[in-house]
């Protein structure tokens, strides 16, 4: 977004739960969906769909309220275990364009790609990039917020629910929330709302404007943070729950394979694969993992450390094709095959008298293109005439 500020999304699934049942349900459809329990359960709504909403049905709204509002509604349980699993898929998707990923809860998280902007474009490309990942490969609907701060890309992600894409440009924060009611602002809940309002206070703009004394005598040592927020200013970083540990990606044949040489090309797409999200993600890794899953289901995994930091695919496939020759069982077929880079650690930047640069700068290359024209835009001669890059069965991996 900008060169020398942060550039922060947020990402909210919308209606989550509700989204999961009609996502596994295709008759749910178009229909009021709320998740929480039975229309005469003495609990409360979870979620609701937007159909629902449109009844007035919200979360946190007791269940019987619900009924009496939407009595044609579909009143599900909820199935918490599917939305756990569903919540760790979008996560392992937010983390491929940055490892700075702070989940708030199940349906949202905050990511700081300031150090991806070159890897994937600014942060409104990425906003819509994570908007068509998250559509095409887990079937839910995402809004995100892309701005300088926290506070304001999590405002911009909720303005424009469902379905939206929301950019505070830098320098405009203050702007951007000045006509918003108080409500929107993190801190101000019903009753500061109500305190505001006996001083005809109504909208974020106006909490700016107050007096430092006046914030002061109405919310005591609060005031000033109050003050700042109203103003867009938010430094708090996102917080990681921690760094990859590893960065991998594997295929499942269609057919069991025996031929080396098909293994072999697999092998090297992969690595390919694996070194250009390294890059993304301005790591680089000490070690292979090399892992093959027979006909049966036997797996094996063997690992080799190379002795030195690197993000060159060609480095990772030739210590991947030595396990490959010492591991494999000729004798059986290959269901599975995977490439994993562990051992990670940030990457140094190379200048012009290092050793590798000229393959360093060829490399940031050839990511540029691939990322502007498509996965398949440059393929290493060995894999030209292969199927695309991106098959079905493919699975990247990280971990977290």
């Amino acid at each position: 977004m900008t060169a020398t500020g942060r550039t922060i999304i947020h990402g909210d699934l919308d209606a989550f739960y509700a989204s999961v049942e009609v996502l596994d349900d295709s008759s749910l459809q178009g229909r009021p969906v709320i998740v929480g329990g039975g229309p005469h359960d003495r609990g409360v709504v979870s979620a609701a769909s937007y159909e629902a909403r449109r009844f007035g049905v919200h979360s946190a709204m007791p269940l019987r309220t619900a009924a009496r509002l939407c009595p044609d509604g579909v009143f599900l349980p909820g199935r918490f275990d599917r939305y756990r699993e569903l919540s760790v898929v979008v996560m392992r998707l937010f983390a491929e364009f940055t490892p700075l990923v702070e989940p708030i809860s199940l349906d949202e998280a905050f990511l700081d790609v300031t150090g991806s902007t070159r890897a994937f474009g600014d942060g409104t490309a990425i906003g819509q990039q994570i908007k068509e990942r998250v559509r095409s490969e887990v079937g839910l609907v995402i809004s995100v917020g892309v701005a300088s701060n926290k506070l304001c890309a999590k405002v911009a992600s909720d303005l424009r629910k469902p379905d939206a894409l929301v950019v505070v440009p830098p320098g405009e924060e203050a702007a951007f929330l000045a006509p918003l009611p108080v409500t929107r602002l993190w801190g101000i809940g019903p009753r500061t709302a109500e305190r505001l309002a006996t001083r005809g206070v109504t909208t974020i703009g106006q909490v700016a404007a107050l007096s430092p004394a006046t914030t002061r005598r109405m919310f005591g040592n609060q005031g000033d943070e109050l003050r700042r927020r109203a103003a867009g200013i938010d430094p708090s970083p996102v917080r990681a729950l921690g760094a990859p540990k590893s960065i991998g990606h594997e295929v499942t044949f269609d057919h069991d394979v025996t031929a080396a040489s098909q293994l072999e090309e697999t092998l090297l797409d992969l690595a390919d694969s694996v070194a250009g999200r390294l890059r993304a993600h301005a790591l680089s890794a000490n070690g292979v993992q090399l892992k093959l899953r027979y006909e049966g289901f036997d797996t094996i995994t063997r690992q080799a450390t190379l002795g030195h930091q690197t993000t060159d695919a060609r480095e990772l496939f030739a210590a991947a094709l030595s396990l490959l020759h010492r591991a494999r069982n000729r004798d059986r077929a290959v269901r599975l095959i995977g490439v994993t880079a562990i051992s990670l650690a940030p990457s140094q930047q190379l200048t012009l008298f290092d050793d590798g640069a000229r393959d360093a700068e060829l490399d940031r290359t050839v990511d540029a293109v691939r990322r502007k024209f498509g996965e398949d835009a440059l393929v290493r001669g060995r894999l030209v005439g292969r199927p695309s890059r991106r098959r079905p069965s493919d699975r990247p991996v990280q971990d977290p």
